[in-house]
């Protein structure tokens, strides 16, 4: 019966070792992050901000550039000379 009461106790504090942490504080740091934030230019459909046209970027390291995107006329042309192609 101790063995049964005592394995009973350690399944139960062990369950517990998964859960989730308990909130210390009411705020969240998201709050706080908006108030110093830089206000976006442009919210988009979900609230969230636009980045989908960044400042072009010039970096050492070739990965970390930013180009210079072709514009929306550049762009078809280039699909389409890419389908005449196949």
């Amino acid at each position: 019966m101790k063995v049964f009461f005592a394995f009973l106790l350690f399944a139960v504090l062990s369950a517990s070792a998964f859960l989730p942490a308990a909130p210390l504080a009411r705020t969240s740091g998201n709050a706080v992050r908006a108030l110093n934030a830089d206000p976006p230019k442009h919210k988009g459909s979900g609230g969230m901000a636009d980045t989908r046209d960044p400042e072009p970027y010039e970096d050492k390291d070739p990965r970390k550039s930013i180009k210079v995107a072709p514009s929306f006329e550049e762009y078809m042309k280039q699909k389409a000379e890419k389908e005449a192609k196949k």
